[in-house]
């Protein structure tokens, strides 16, 4: 059976949608997904902003500037063809200054600073698991927050498991929130009073490890973090709520390979579970054989077979290739089209967009331009 079609293009112009968050394993092609879908949204007039948490600069290179950072940068387009109102922004996401700015604006100016000089926070807020995904939310939240975006396009961390982003604000939260490191950094409160002397060889030992300044650091950190600690639990629950509203959308990006199709369905399943808003399977990097060429072989073998003369035959070597050039592509599309029939068979109800390979890497606007409407439906 046959996935029901995603039209991508038609996605990013509904008004209604006003956050789509691509996610998948590493190398599947989410940065240049989430970049050609905020070109599409954007020459459908739509303000569109995309956020991507990856360091390697592909967002920045797709869309022709020299550099992002943790500000939104307009994009310039040539609007040829396209709706004259709309805009493209964009920004990298910036894990450490996005944590100060957090701790800025729910601080005072002079307990602010110093929390940003504690080495116990210099550490976690750079290095801390969990850290970029909570911050890619945190920045979420916030240019949502400020209504300027028609459409804000999340391009995820490439990450070991791509359940990380759903999991890793509410574990960071946890941390932060959680009684034990209090109990355990401050004594002399509460049932620590009772537990003194245990507390005491507990923390002999644990200097004995991880040394006494650290764990000074550490507890200095808590101490002027208190107030701060209760916001952290609100903020992730607030955030993640944000991505199950209905103006939310996520598309699960994989290419026709075992393991990335493996983890786009199991991905698809955990935001059903939860759930979060799926719009569909992008399917990067196919291979489809043109339906005008599909009986090729048989042709081909005909005229081979007639080309008898050596005056003919540079001719017949050049078909043969041409012929063993479309069998190997025909063979790589049905292995593709039989892994695509076992997710669908699995989830029956999955819209898929299956976008083919382009012939050379995405450098520029335009070349998105190419990308996104190879998206479209039809």
């Amino acid at each position: 059976m046959n996935p029901p079609p995603l039209d991508l293009r038609a996605l990013v112009a509904d008004p209604t949608v006003r956050v789509l968050v691509t996610c998948g394993s590493g190398g599947v092609g989410k940065t240049t997904t989430a970049a050609a879908l905020a070109v599409a949204a954007a020459d459908a007039g739509r303000k569109a902003a995309v956020l991507t948490i990856d360091p390697a600069k592909r967002l920045a290179q797709s869309l022709g500037v020299g550099e992002l950072d943790n500000t939104p940068r307009r994009v310039e387009l040539d609007t040829a063809g396209a709706d004259h109102s709309g805009e493209l922004w964009a920004m990298m996401l910036d894990t450490k200054r996005t944590f100060d700015d957090m701790v800025a604006a729910h601080s005072t100016p002079e307990r602010a600073a110093e929390i940003l000089e504690n080495p116990f926070y210099q550490a976690i807020s750079t290095s801390f698991s969990g850290t970029q995904e909570y911050m890619a939310m945190e920045k979420l939240a916030n240019l949502a927050a400020t209504g300027e975006y028609d459409l804000i396009v999340v391009d995820t961390p490439p990450s070991r498991s791509s359940l990380d982003f759903l999991d890793a604000p509410q574990r960071l939260s946890a941390f932060m929130d959680g009684r034990m490191i209090r109990m355990l950094l401050t004594p002399g409160r509460g049932v620590m009073r009772v537990v003194g002397a245990g507390l005491t060889l507990f923390a002999r030992a644990v200097r004995s490890v991880i040394g006494g300044q650290l764990l000074s650091d550490a507890a200095q950190f808590v101490r002027l973090f208190e107030d701060l600690f209760g916001g952290f639990r609100e903020r992730a629950k607030s955030t993640y709520q944000l991505l199950r509203q209905p103006g939310t959308a996520f598309v699960v990006v994989a290419t026709p390979e075992s393991a990335a199709l493996r983890e786009a369905s199991y991905f698809a399943e955990r935001l059903r579970s939860d759930g979060m808003p799926l719009a569909g399977l992008v399917l990067n990097r196919t291979h489809p054989v043109d339906a005008a060429v599909a009986d090729l072989p048989a042709a081909s073998a005909e005229t081979i077979a007639g080309l008898e003369s050596d005056a003919e035959r540079p001719a017949a070597e050049l078909a043969g290739a041409a012929l063993a050039v479309h069998a190997q592509r025909a063979a790589i599309a049905e292995q593709e089209k039989r892994m695509l029939l076992r997710v669908s068979a699995a989830h029956p109800e999955l819209p898929v967009r299956q976008v083919p390979a382009l012939p050379v890497d995405v450098h520029d606007v335009d070349d998105l331009r190419v990308l996104a409407t190879r998206m479209g439906d039809g």
